[in-house]
């Protein structure tokens, strides 16, 4: 243990980090989940269920709470769920904090007391770890980052802008209004769009997970068009299992008369807010309108099972944006991705060592100009 390092029992450690915070390690699950779950700022990707998916594929979680020096608040002001991995022959390992962290608020003093904890944090690690990355929740010239504040708090912080992993880009919806002024929020054509595919006699169902191979077939297939990666059905079983065992998931299903799948969607919730991370559509599905149908339902009975917030997961092509623009709410922009460098001679090493495995990666899928993203950056959050 370090100087000032106590024990509480277990795996947990409290100690104070000189003047900035006062942190815990290895908070308890249930209690971290609930407050991730307690945030606004909360995401699936920051939760115990997503760490223990990506276990699967060598990633190890490292989490810790805190609160900044002298605020006089008892609870966790911050915290944050980093994902640790060491790429093979490298001696480093990398660590990233998928739409983390999550603080109560965001002033310079609050991220200069994260940042001094995350420090300490990694130092009890068994991990050489050669550089962080986060991805905040923090709306680009928002309340948070007027005219760029965040962002050069990050600088001062140490923190450098670097290649995001997750979209920066997506469209929110408010679910505290009435249903009526959700409706009267999408595009005219797309309620007749949602009302003919009704007529056609699609409907849209909540799905077991005996039916994620069909999920599994429809999204390869949105994939195979739109030009981007799916992973294996046994990523998105292993989705399924860990969400679905918490409460946490849902997977719709928009289907003919039939009982055959014409679109899908799988969507999480964390407390409040509703992400819908994967969802896709056959060309029997786009010609139905059965999608147009699939997001109104998956929109209408997340707010009528309680939920505040609808976020749409990104925007990535023109067509994308086009459709969920369709279902109004609003444009969110983030501050993006930036990396802490821990150790220059191993970020060097994982950035050379992490262009090979990107061009290994590109070959593998077929794809040119897979670019900007080390594939193993990349798994952690995908």
């Amino acid at each position: 243990m370090g100087p000032g390092l106590t024990t509480d029992g277990g795996a947990r450690e409290r100690f104070g980090v000189a003047g900035p915070a006062a942190i815990e390690i290895d908070p308890d699950r249930a209690a971290w989940d609930a407050f991730v779950a307690d945030s606004p700022r909360g995401s699936y990707l920051q939760t115990s269920a997503w760490a223990q998916v990506k276990a699967a594929n060598g990633w190890s979680a490292l989490r810790f709470t805190g609160r900044a020096a002298g605020t006089g608040d008892p609870g966790a002001r911050f915290g944050v769920q980093l994902l640790l991995r060491r790429p093979r022959p490298l001696p480093w390992a990398f660590a990233y904090a998928p739409r983390g962290p999550v603080l109560a608020e965001w002033s310079p003093a609050e991220l200069g007391s994260f940042t001094a904890a995350l420090r300490a944090a990694l130092a009890t690690s068994r991990a050489r770890v050669s550089h962080v990355r986060i991805e905040p929740e923090v709306e680009m010239n928002g309340p948070s980052d007027e005219g760029g504040s965040f962002r050069r708090s990050l600088r001062a912080c140490g923190w450098r802008p670097a290649v995001p992993i997750q979209p920066v880009r997506t469209r929110q919806l408010d679910l505290a209004v009435s249903e009526e002024v959700l409706w009267g929020g999408l595009r005219k054509k797309w309620r007749q769009y949602v009302n003919k595919a009704r007529r056609d006699g699609v409907r849209v169902v909540d799905a077991d997970g005996d039916r994620l191979s069909e999920f599994y077939s429809i999204y390869r297939e949105t994939a195979r068009r739109a030009g981007f990666i799916v992973r294996t059905l046994d990523s998105y079983v292993g989705v399924w299992k860990a969400f679905s065992a918490a409460g946490m998931a849902r997977l719709l299903m928009a289907e003919d008369s039939s009982g055959t799948g014409l679109a899908t969607l799988l969507v999480l919730r964390v407390g409040d807010r509703v992400i819908e991370p994967y969802g896709g559509m056959t060309a029997a599905g786009a010609e139905s309108r059965a999608n147009y149908l699939l997001k109104w339902e998956a929109i209408r009975t997340s707010r009528e099972r309680g939920a505040r917030s609808y976020d749409m997961w990104g925007l990535s092509h023109e067509g994308i944006e086009h459709f969920k623009t369709g279902f109004g709410g609003r444009e969110v922009d983030y501050v993006g991705a930036w990396d802490l460098v821990l150790d220059p001679l191993g970020r060097l090493a994982f950035d050379w060592g992490g262009a090979i495995h990107d061009r290994i990666g590109r070959l593998r899928h077929g794809i040119r100009g897979y670019r900007g993203r080390n594939t193993v950056e990349a798994e952690a959050g995908e």
